[in-house]
C-alpha cells in the first residue's frame, strides 16, 4: 500500500467559531469550509495548554508540557526531544516547516527576564548537555541582522523556512524573501507606516504591506512551491504549513482590511459578564475596560468599539489566510497529490475574543481560548462531524497511525483514526490541560500555575495560590454561572476534583524507560 502524504496547515490563535464550518455565519471562509465539508470535523477538539510554544510543542511531541518541558513561552523545546515528525524522517518521509513554528524563541530579552526570575543560583536541576546556541534557531533578531542559520535538521524537518513574530512585524526567511524581491521591510512593517490606522487600540492598522507580499501570502507561496517539488520526488510527503495570523496584531493588507465593518460586527451573548463570581484577575480587567493593564499578549476588556474594529481586521486576516489555503488545494490537485495526501487543519489554541468581555489568552480557561478548529480530510476518510472529545497530543498518534509509522515510548496520546474511518468509539472521556506561566497573572502570590478539566459534566480549573476556582456545568454551555463555591455544585466539584487529579496522574512521565528491576 502507498503511504499516504501530509499537509498540515496550522494558524496562530484562532478560535473554532472564527470559521464557517464552525457556525459563523460572517467571516468568509469557502476553501475552509469546502475541506470540512469533505473530511471530519472535530467539534469537541481541545489544546494541552492554550499558549502558543507549550501546545505546538505538545502537537510535536505528543506529550504534555509539564512532561516534554516547554511550560511557557521561554522555554525552547529540548532538542533533543523526539517528535512524531522525526519519526516520520526516519521512515523516509520527506518533511518541510514553512513559516511560523516557535518550538524555540522567538526573543530572547534577557532584562524582563529577570525581574521575574531568580538568577542567583548559577545552575539548573539538570546540567547542560547541549552545544550553546542550540536555541537560537528562531530568535528573530539574529534575521534582522542579515543572519541565516544554516541546518539539515529541525525537530525531524529536513527544511525550513521561517516567518517569525506576528502580523506585518514579521521576521525570519520571510524578511529576507522581502528583499529578495526588492522590499524594504522598514519602509513597510510597523504602525508607523500603516495605511490606515484604527486610533482606539495601536494593534489594528491596514499594513503597508502588498497583499501579495503579506506574511499569509509567503506562507501559500511556499507552501505550493514545496508541494510542486514534492510531486517530483518519490518519497511522501509531510508539510507544516503554519500561518503567524490571525494573531495580534491585526493588520491584513489591502482590501481585505477593509472586507467586515466594524459597525456589523455582533457582540458575544457573553459580553457583559459582571464576573461576580470570578477570579480576580477577571474583575481587574473589566474594572478598567479599554486599557491593556499588563504585557501586550495578556488578556484585557476591550470596549464595544475596540472589540469590533479588533473583530473586522481579525476576520479580514482570516479570509486572507482562507483565500491562501484555497490557492494551495488547487496545486495539491494540480501537481497530482490529491487522491494520496490527507490534510489537516488547525490551531495551536484560541481567544477569548470578546467572551465574557476579554481578549487574547494568559491564565484563562474559557472554552474560547481551550477549543480549536480541527479537520482531517483525505483518502477513505468518511465526511462528518464528530462532538468525541480529542486533545493537541492526539494529533501525532493519529497522524503516525495513519502512515503506518510506529510511535516512541513516553507519547501520552491517543490516536483518533478510527473516527476517521467511520467510527463513533471514544477516544477520550475527559481533556486534561495545563498552563504554568513565569508571572503572577492571578493575584495568588505565586507564579500562575492551572489545571482543567473538560469533559460532558462541564469544565473545572484548579488555581494555585488560590482557594477559589471555576467550575462550570455541562448545560451552562456559556459557563457564567460559576459552582465552584456554591453548595448546588458540591458533588460536581468533588468527583471533577477527584477526576482531574487522577488526571494528573495518568499524565506523569514514563519516559525513559526503565534498564533493571532490582
Amino acid at each position: 500500500m502507498k503511504r499516504p502524504s501530509f499537509l498540515f496547515l496550522i494558524t496562530d490563535q484562532h478560535r473554532a467559531d472564527h470559521v464557517g464550518f464552525g457556525g459563523n455565519d460572517v467571516v468568509r471562509t469557502p476553501h475552509l469550509d469546502g475541506l470540512a465539508s469533505r473530511g471530519v470535523v472535530f467539534d469537541e477538539a481541545y489544546v494541552a495548554n492554550p499558549i502558543c510554544m507549550p501546545n505546538r510543542s505538545s502537537i510535536m511531541t505528543g506529550r504534555m508540557p509539564s512532561v516534554h518541558g516547554t511550560r511557557f513561552n521561554g522555554i525552547s523545546l529540548d532538542w533533543r526531544a523526539n517528535t512524531f515528525v522525526r519519526r516520520l524522517r526516519s521512515a523516509g518521509y520527506r518533511t518541510t516547516h514553512i513559516g511560523k513554528s516557535h518550538l524555540q524563541n522567538i526573543c530572547i530579552n534577557r532584562s524582563r527576564i529577570e525581574r521575574l526570575v531568580d538568577f542567583t543560583l548559577a545552575e539548573e536541576a539538570l546540567l547542560p548537555s547541549l552545544e550553546d546556541g542550540w536555541n537560537e534557531l528562531e530568535n528573530y533578531s539574529r534575521y534582522r541582522a542579515g543572519d541565516e542559520p544554516e541546518f539539515d535538521d529541525f525537530y525531524g524537518f529536513e527544511r525550513a523556512a521561517f516567518a517569525i513574530l506576528h502580523g506585518d512585524q514579521v521576521t525570519g526567511h520571510y524578511e529576507g524573501w522581502l528583499k529578495q524581491n526588492g522590499l524594504d521591510p522598514d519602509r513597510l512593517q510597523g504602525p508607523a507606516n500603516a495605511l490606515e490606522r484604527y486610533e482606539g487600540f495601536y494593534q489594528i492598522y491596514k499594513t503597508a504591506i502588498p497583499e501579495a507580499f503579506h506574511p499569509s501570502s509567503y506562507v501559500a507561496l511556499k507552501t505550493m512551491e514545496e508541494l510542486s517539488r514534492a510531486a517530483r520526488d518519490d518519497r511522501p510527503f509531510f508539510i507544516h504549513a503554519s500561518w503567524p495570523d490571525p494573531h495580534h496584531p491585526f493588520t491584513p493588507p489591502g482590501d481585505y482590511y477593509d472586507m467586515y465593518s466594524p459597525s456589523a460586527m455582533r457582540l458575544p451573548e457573553t459580553f457583559d459578564d459582571p464576573h461576580t463570581d470570578s477570579m480576580p484577575h477577571y474583575k481587574q480587567m473589566v474594572a478598567h475596560r479599554g486599557e491593556m493593564l499588563f504585557h501586550n499578549v495578556d488578556g484585557w476588556a476591550p470596549t464595544r468599539d475596540q472589540f469590533r474594529h479588533a473583530l473586522a481586521a481579525e476576520y479580514g486576516a482570516i479570509s486572507l489566510i482562507d483565500d491562501g489555503i484555497g490557492r494551495i488545494l488547487e496545486t495539491l490537485e494540480r501537481e497530482g497529490l490529491a487522491d494520496d495526501t490527507i490534510v489537516v487543519f488547525t490551531s495551536d489554541h484560541g481567544d477569548m475574543f470578546g467572551d465574557h468581555g476579554i481578549m487574547f489568552k494568559h491564565a484563562m480557561h474559557y472554552r474560547g481560548c481551550l477549543r480549536v478548529p480541527l479537520v482531517v480530510s483525505g483518502p477513505d476518510i468518511v465526511s462528518r462531524r464528530t462532538a468525541r472529545h480529542v486533545s493537541s497530543i492526539d494529533i501525532p498518534s493519529t497522524i503516525l497511525d495513519l502512515a503506518g509509522v510506529d510511535g516512541f515510548y513516553g507519547m501520552q496520546g491517543r490516536s483518533f483514526a478510527h473516527l476517521l474511518a467511520g467510527s463513533d468509539d471514544v477516544v477520550r472521556d475527559h481533556i486534561y490541560i495545563e498552563e504554568d506561566e513565569k508571572e503572577d497573572m492571578t493575584g495568588g502570590g505565586t507564579p500562575t500555575r492551572m489545571r482543567t478539566l473538560v469533559c460532558d459534566q462541564g469544565r473545572l480549573t484548579i488555581y494555585d495560590g488560590h482557594d477559589h476556582g471555576e467550575l462550570f456545568a455541562g448545560d451552562d454551555p456559556q459557563e457564567m454561572n460559576n459552582l465552584f463555591s456554591k453548595k448546588a455544585g458540591a458533588d460536581l466539584r468533588h468527583w471533577m476534583t477527584e477526576t482531574l487529579l487522577r488526571q494528573v496522574v495518568m499524565h506523569a512521565e514514563t519516559s525513559p524507560r526503565p534498564t533493571h528491576n532490582a
